[in-house]
């Protein structure tokens, strides 16, 4: 292993907060995953679109950030990241969906509160199948719920080498219709009873987002190991927070998230592409390649 090398990953980490044992194991995983990515970018000729999945908390924005990184330091591709989160509808959109659809949608979170024709628009422009063109990435502030004013995107030059589309529920598969007759937890069952709702962000899955994710030429899991973990490793985020959700706030939010989550972790492994698993201590356990 060269020592520039070693010395970008130590740098990240300490600027990221992170662990020498996360270094290590960047420098163990990333190769390969980096390997393939790159080969798949020569078989196609043409830019890739790499998603990455997995629950709260598993680490998608710092595997993201080391990736885009390996590629760009170790294979001199150009490469960006595009994160789900960022693609949310704004407040007064999703205040509208509340009235017209569903109080639920209010909350940000489940396919319905995503703007998907833009992020088809995104990936499409920095693929290059609009031409070279400069393309605003959007950027979502979850502290005020809202988007971002637009002046404040970034741009970036397309076409882009590798675009890194991260999110968590990036990829994921509608359920069949009878799975969703039964609530999940209390959120569905107090406020969902006639399953309106969940039937609504089924659909999505099964329509607009479906279209969005065949724009994937590769998918990665990061496969936490439970839901219940989700929600300890979000509650441990919470605390850092200058104003952090209350317990209550905390377990009605992750409800949300629940269904798609479970169901993820049940199916997802199938049809992921690589699953890198994530232990319970939040490091990277193994990877696996289908």
């Amino acid at each position: 292993m060269s020592g520039p090398r070693i010395d970008w990953i130590a740098r990240t980490c300490a600027e990221e907060g992170l662990s020498e044992s996360y270094a290590a194991a960047v420098i163990d995983y990333l190769p390969e995953l980096s390997d393939r990515i790159l080969e798949l970018r020569r078989e196609l000729s043409r830019p890739v679109v790499i998603g990455l999945n997995g629950g709260q908390g598993s680490g998608k924005s710092t595997l993201s950030l080391f990736l885009i990184e390996w590629l760009v330091r170790e294979y001199g591709l150009s490469a960006v990241c595009l994160s789900l989160d960022d693609l949310y509808y704004s407040k007064a959109r999703r205040l509208e969906l509340a009235r017209s659809m569903h109080p639920l949608f209010a909350t940000r979170g489940v396919p319905g509160t995503h703007d998907v024709a833009l992020g088809m628009q995104i990936l499409d422009g920095l693929t290059g199948r609009c031409g070279n063109v400069a393309v605003r990435l959007p950027k979502f502030d979850k502290a005020a719920d809202d988007l971002c004013e637009e002046a404040a995107w970034p741009v970036v030059e397309a076409p882009v080498d590798v675009i890194v589309f991260e999110g968590w529920c990036v990829g994921a598969k509608p359920q069949a219709d009878k799975a969703l007759e039964a609530p999940v937890n209390e959120l569905e069952k107090e406020e969902d009873p006639d399953g309106r709702w969940r039937s609504a962000v089924n659909e999505h899955l099964r329509t607009d987002y479906a279209e969005l994710f065949m724009r994937l030429d590769m998918l990665v899991m990061l496969r936490i190991p439970s839901f219940e973990k989700a929600i300890e490793w979000r509650r441990l985020q919470e605390s850092k927070l200058h104003d952090p959700l209350s317990e209550a706030q905390l377990t009605r939010f992750m409800m949300y998230f629940e269904r798609l989550t479970r169901q993820m972790l049940e199916t997802g492994p199938a049809y992921s592409d690589l699953v890198i698993d994530i232990g319970d201590k939040h490091e990277l356990a193994s990877m696996t390649q289908n």
